[in-house]
């Protein structure tokens, strides 16, 4: 059983036949043809890449992340760092100045005041380490299997499926599964999904969901694996 597995997760599904290697083999080659265009990888992953895979970095612009776009979390994360790249320097911000320095991301209030919760417990608790532990990572104020998920891929290079929206709703379309929520997903996934795809989904299908793949009317005349779809619930298609 993964750790922190919701206790309402599903039950095993019958294996099924998923081409994973062709499928992902696909969207690697879609993804080098979109990054020669000068697009840039997910905010978060782009600012792991930047701050050389920094754990405070990366669980900082996760959390950011959440329920903002990717330039806007970009932005909002490299201006938060500047002024506190460690959690000792977050703490000793007041609550409002975090805000500000996190402000347009969506809730950024609220991201503050987790924000300040976490740095202080890292502190207490952690020695000012970010934890490479699913369920530690879980039990910080405001971090969701999403955000923790995602820092033990990007910060610790360390196995997990990051699933979001995107992940969600294309694993859903294509008919590898059929769940009701991103929770449901990511414990499919993990059942269904070869070890060695699991930390590469999450970037590959979040870049394919935001420019191919959209919520209304995906580009299916694009779609590098419509062979693998089975279009479920698309009513219109471009």
């Amino acid at each position: 059983m993964p750790a922190g597995r919701p206790t309402h997760a599903p039950e095993t599904m019958k294996k099924q036949t998923v081409a994973w290697d062709s499928i992902i083999s696909a969207l690697k080659k879609w993804h080098n043809e979109l990054q020669k265009t000068g697009a840039e990888n997910p905010s978060v992953t782009t600012i792991a890449e930047r701050y050389k895979n920094d754990p405070w970095a990366v669980l900082v612009s996760t959390i950011l992340s959440l329920r903002t776009k990717d330039e806007v979390t970009l932005k909002c994360s490299q201006t938060l760092l500047a002024k506190a790249p460690t959690p000792q320097k977050l703490l000793a911000l007041e609550e409002a100045a975090i805000a500000k320095l996190a402000y347009p991301a969506g809730f950024y209030r609220t991201k503050a005041a987790n924000l300040k919760k976490i740095a202080a417990l890292l502190i207490d608790q952690h020695k000012g380490k970010v934890p490479a532990d699913l369920d530690t990572l879980l039990s910080l104020p405001g971090v969701g299997r999403k955000t923790a998920n995602l820092v033990l891929i990007e910060a610790y290079d360390l196995d997990g499926i990051c699933v979001d929206v995107h992940v969600h709703r294309i694993s859903n379309r294509t008919g590898w599964l059929s769940t009701r929520n991103p929770e449901e997903t990511e414990m499919i996934l993990r059942q269904i999904l070869p070890r060695k795809h699991w930390k590469t989904i999450n970037p590959l299908l979040v870049l394919y969901g935001q420019n191919v793949c959209r919520p209304v009317s995906p580009y299916c005349s694009r779609c590098v694996i419509t062979k693998y779809c089975k279009q479920i619930n698309v009513e219109k298609t471009r």
